[in-house]
């Protein structure tokens, strides 16, 4: 598995208040990739609200670009950008690439 981040940022004027009314279907999908075990992490970034992440593990970063297309966030407009980027995990008990000496190696 490796990992890949979402990122939504350049959001809608007012994004807070108008997401309220796709919120439910936001989370509802969130959920369901968290049930599939692609989805580990995700949130709105704070203070101020502009923009969010999103941690997913999977075999390509499709797993991240298919959730983004069907986010309800996205195809209404509340997300103007969003991007994958791959994140090479290298510490940590769910990295993908663990190392584990001084040495860089595994």
């Amino acid at each position: 598995m490796k990992h890949y981040l979402l990122f939504y940022t350049d959001l809608v004027d007012g994004y807070v208040e108008l997401r309220a009314q796709y919120r439910e279907q936001h989370l509802a999908l969130a959920r369901a990739a968290v049930e599939r075990n692609e989805l580990i992490l995700g949130g709105a970034l704070d203070e101020p609200v502009d923009g969010a992440v999103l941690l997913f593990q999977g075999e390509g970063p499709e797993v991240a670009e298919d959730f983004a297309k069907h986010d309800p966030y996205v195809a209404n407009g509340l997300v103007k950008t969003w991007f994958v980027r791959p994140w090479v995990t290298v510490v940590g008990e769910n990295a993908a690439h663990p190392i584990t000496t001084t040495d860089g190696s595994a």
